[in-house]
Protein backbone atom coordinates (compact mmCIF):
# COMPACT_ATOMS: atom_id res chain seq x y z
CA UNK A 1 0.00 0.00 0.00
CA UNK A 2 1.31 3.43 -0.91
CA UNK A 3 0.96 5.99 1.80
CA UNK A 4 1.72 9.67 1.53
CA UNK A 5 1.65 12.21 4.34
CA UNK A 6 1.56 15.91 3.34
CA UNK A 7 0.68 18.77 5.67
CA UNK A 8 -1.32 16.51 7.94
CA UNK A 9 -3.32 14.97 5.07
CA UNK A 10 -3.01 11.29 4.45
CA UNK A 11 -3.70 9.59 1.12
CA UNK A 12 -3.96 5.81 1.32
CA UNK A 13 -4.73 2.78 -0.82
CA UNK A 14 -8.09 3.12 -2.51
CA UNK A 15 -9.01 6.64 -1.42
CA UNK A 16 -9.67 8.81 -4.46
CA UNK A 17 -7.49 11.86 -4.93
CA UNK A 18 -9.84 14.74 -5.58
CA UNK A 19 -9.36 18.32 -6.80
CA UNK A 20 -8.78 19.64 -3.25
CA UNK A 21 -5.98 17.08 -2.73
CA UNK A 22 -4.31 18.06 -6.01
CA UNK A 23 -4.56 21.76 -5.09
CA UNK A 24 -2.99 21.00 -1.69
CA UNK A 25 -0.13 19.11 -3.35
CA UNK A 26 0.53 21.97 -5.80
CA UNK A 27 0.43 24.53 -2.97
CA UNK A 28 2.93 22.46 -0.97
CA UNK A 29 5.15 22.15 -4.05
CA UNK A 30 5.17 25.96 -4.35
CA UNK A 31 5.82 26.59 -0.65
CA UNK A 32 8.65 24.06 -0.42
CA UNK A 33 10.27 24.72 -3.82
CA UNK A 34 9.61 21.16 -4.99
CA UNK A 35 9.89 20.91 -8.78
CA UNK A 36 8.52 17.42 -9.33
CA UNK A 37 5.96 15.25 -7.53
CA UNK A 38 4.70 11.78 -8.37
CA UNK A 39 2.01 9.67 -6.68
CA UNK A 40 1.07 6.17 -7.70
CA UNK A 41 -1.74 4.13 -6.18
CA UNK A 42 -2.96 0.87 -7.70
CA UNK A 43 -4.28 1.95 -11.16
CA UNK A 44 -3.91 5.69 -10.51
CA UNK A 45 -0.77 7.68 -11.18
CA UNK A 46 -0.24 11.44 -11.16
CA UNK A 47 2.97 13.30 -11.92
CA UNK A 48 3.29 17.06 -11.51
CA UNK A 49 6.23 19.21 -12.62
CA UNK A 50 6.92 22.87 -12.05
CA UNK A 51 8.64 25.14 -14.54
CA UNK A 52 12.34 25.76 -14.18
CA UNK A 53 11.77 29.45 -13.39
CA UNK A 54 11.02 28.57 -9.76
CA UNK A 55 7.69 30.33 -10.11
CA UNK A 56 4.28 28.82 -10.14
CA UNK A 57 3.38 25.30 -11.23
CA UNK A 58 3.39 24.83 -14.98
CA UNK A 59 -0.21 23.64 -15.06
CA UNK A 60 -3.21 25.18 -13.42
CA UNK A 61 -5.14 23.26 -10.78
CA UNK A 62 -7.92 22.61 -13.27
CA UNK A 63 -5.55 21.27 -15.94
CA UNK A 64 -3.82 18.98 -13.45
CA UNK A 65 -7.12 17.67 -12.13
CA UNK A 66 -8.54 17.20 -15.62
CA UNK A 67 -5.54 15.15 -16.61
CA UNK A 68 -5.64 13.14 -13.38
CA UNK A 69 -9.28 12.18 -13.81
CA UNK A 70 -9.21 11.73 -17.58
CA UNK A 71 -6.20 9.37 -17.62
CA UNK A 72 -6.13 7.47 -14.31
CA UNK A 73 -3.92 4.63 -15.62
CA UNK A 74 -1.21 6.67 -17.31
CA UNK A 75 1.54 8.93 -16.11
CA UNK A 76 0.61 12.58 -16.19
CA UNK A 77 3.16 15.27 -16.87
CA UNK A 78 2.22 18.92 -17.13
CA UNK A 79 4.20 20.51 -19.93
CA UNK A 80 6.67 23.20 -18.91
CA UNK A 81 5.48 25.22 -21.92
CA UNK A 82 1.87 25.39 -20.66
CA UNK A 83 1.04 29.05 -20.01
CA UNK A 84 -0.55 29.97 -16.70
CA UNK A 85 -2.14 33.19 -17.93
CA UNK A 86 -4.69 33.03 -20.75
CA UNK A 87 -3.79 34.92 -23.93
CA UNK A 88 -7.06 36.84 -23.72
CA UNK A 89 -7.37 39.59 -21.09
CA UNK A 90 -10.56 37.86 -19.92
CA UNK A 91 -10.58 34.89 -17.57
CA UNK A 92 -12.96 31.96 -17.74
CA UNK A 93 -14.81 30.53 -14.79
CA UNK A 94 -14.79 26.81 -15.54
CA UNK A 95 -16.87 23.95 -14.25
CA UNK A 96 -15.02 21.95 -11.58
CA UNK A 97 -17.23 18.91 -12.21
CA UNK A 98 -19.69 17.17 -14.48
CA UNK A 99 -23.31 18.01 -13.72
CA UNK A 100 -26.25 20.26 -14.49
CA UNK A 101 -25.71 24.03 -14.53
CA UNK A 102 -28.19 26.29 -12.72
CA UNK A 103 -27.96 30.10 -12.65
CA UNK A 104 -30.19 30.47 -9.56
CA UNK A 105 -30.77 28.60 -6.30
CA UNK A 106 -34.37 27.74 -7.30
CA UNK A 107 -36.58 28.18 -10.37
CA UNK A 108 -38.45 31.08 -8.70
CA UNK A 109 -35.29 32.92 -7.60
CA UNK A 110 -33.28 35.51 -9.49
CA UNK A 111 -29.94 34.50 -11.04
CA UNK A 112 -26.88 34.64 -8.81
CA UNK A 113 -25.20 37.02 -11.26
CA UNK A 114 -25.88 38.80 -14.55
CA UNK A 115 -23.59 40.17 -17.26
CA UNK A 116 -21.98 43.33 -15.90
CA UNK A 117 -22.06 42.13 -12.28
CA UNK A 118 -18.93 42.70 -10.21
CA UNK A 119 -17.71 39.56 -8.43
CA UNK A 120 -15.12 38.73 -5.79
CA UNK A 121 -13.33 35.39 -5.33
CA UNK A 122 -16.00 34.26 -2.82
CA UNK A 123 -19.03 35.33 -4.90
CA UNK A 124 -21.31 32.39 -5.79
CA UNK A 125 -21.95 32.55 -9.54
CA UNK A 126 -24.02 29.40 -10.09
CA UNK A 127 -24.88 25.90 -8.85
CA UNK A 128 -23.89 22.63 -10.45
CA UNK A 129 -25.98 19.64 -9.51
CA UNK A 130 -24.02 16.41 -9.43
CA UNK A 131 -25.53 13.17 -8.13
CA UNK A 132 -28.45 15.04 -6.50
CA UNK A 133 -26.07 17.36 -4.62
CA UNK A 134 -26.19 21.11 -5.27
CA UNK A 135 -22.63 22.50 -5.41
CA UNK A 136 -22.16 26.26 -5.21
CA UNK A 137 -19.53 27.47 -7.68
CA UNK A 138 -17.56 30.58 -6.73
CA UNK A 139 -15.91 33.08 -9.06
CA UNK A 140 -12.42 32.50 -7.55
CA UNK A 141 -11.32 35.83 -9.07
CA UNK A 142 -12.20 39.50 -8.79
CA UNK A 143 -13.70 41.17 -11.83
CA UNK A 144 -16.77 41.88 -13.91
CA UNK A 145 -18.82 39.17 -15.66
CA UNK A 146 -18.75 39.83 -19.41
CA UNK A 147 -20.50 36.73 -20.72
CA UNK A 148 -22.63 33.77 -19.59
CA UNK A 149 -21.61 30.82 -21.76
CA UNK A 150 -24.12 28.13 -20.67
CA UNK A 151 -27.91 28.07 -20.73
CA UNK A 152 -29.74 27.40 -17.47
CA UNK A 153 -30.48 23.73 -16.65
CA UNK A 154 -28.05 22.40 -19.29
CA UNK A 155 -25.44 19.69 -18.67
CA UNK A 156 -21.79 20.74 -18.31
CA UNK A 157 -18.51 18.86 -18.50
CA UNK A 158 -15.47 19.11 -16.26
CA UNK A 159 -13.39 22.15 -17.26
CA UNK A 160 -16.09 23.59 -19.52
CA UNK A 161 -16.14 27.42 -19.45
CA UNK A 162 -19.27 28.75 -17.72
CA UNK A 163 -18.61 32.52 -17.59
CA UNK A 164 -16.12 35.04 -18.91
CA UNK A 165 -14.71 37.54 -16.46
CA UNK A 166 -12.75 40.75 -17.01
CA UNK A 167 -10.29 40.99 -14.10
CA UNK A 168 -10.34 44.19 -12.06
Amino acid sequence: MIQLLLAGQQFEGNQAVDLKDIKAIIDLMKKNSVTEFELEKQDFKIRLKRGSNGGSASASYEEAAALAYAQPQTAIAASAATPLVPVSPELEIKSPMIGTFYRSPSPESASYIEVGAEVNPDTVVCIIEAMKVMNEIKAEAKGIITQVLIENAKPVEFGQPLFRLRPS
